[in-house]
């Protein structure tokens, strides 16, 4: 069993999904939204609470691995700067809890979850609802971040696959 912590970055709001792991069957722990944004409040305040955010969710549930999203440089660079910022925010609280970071593309995340790594936040949220078989659509960062953990669950099988750590592959499946 591996408990994976998934975050979808922003400085604003920061997505993170957490996930068990057992061979190919995925489970739903939690999920939600560090809010770093309140009225007045400067980058380095935003930074602290993300820190502070992801640190909490550390000692809550405990991870075993922690993926994240890695930066896309869309059309204002200042953006994403800060984006990542709120990345290394995020980086630096699962560092100091002894975790290995992975880190994902947006189309790679979409890839692993969805199929196509052109799919929209609307058929993300839609796969990993399914996928994780959850009561409700959840909220699009948390999809996002959900949808991070996913594919560092099929990545990390994966890898286990290539490296033979596989007991023994059935029908497709890991046993």
């Amino acid at each position: 069993m591996t408990i994976i912590l998934g975050i979808d970055p922003g400085s604003r709001f920061t997505g993170y999904g957490v996930i068990k792991q057992e061979k190919q069957r995925f489970t739903y722990l939690g999920s939600g939204c560090i809010k770093a944004m309140s009225q007045g409040e400067d980058l380095a305040s935003r930074l602290q609470t993300i820190f502070a955010g992801v640190s909490e969710l550390i000692i809550q549930f405990k991870p075993d691995m922690f993926a994240i999203e890695q930066v896309f440089m869309g059309v204002n660079p200042g953006g994403a700067l800060k984006l990542g910022q709120a990345r290394g925010a995020a980086i630096v609280a699962a560092t100091n809890s002894g975790l290995t970071i992975a880190e994902y593309s947006a189309r790679q995340i979409k890839q692993a979850v969805v199929g196509t790594g052109a799919a929209d936040k609307n058929q993300v949220q839609h796969m990993v609802k399914s996928i994780l078989k959850l009561p409700g659509t959840p909220q699009a960062d948390a999809a996002d971040a959900l949808a991070v953990a996913l594919c560092h669950g099929h990545s990390h099988t994966s890898a286990a696959i290539l490296a033979g750590q596989a007991t023994k592959i059935v029908r497709g499946r890991l046993r």
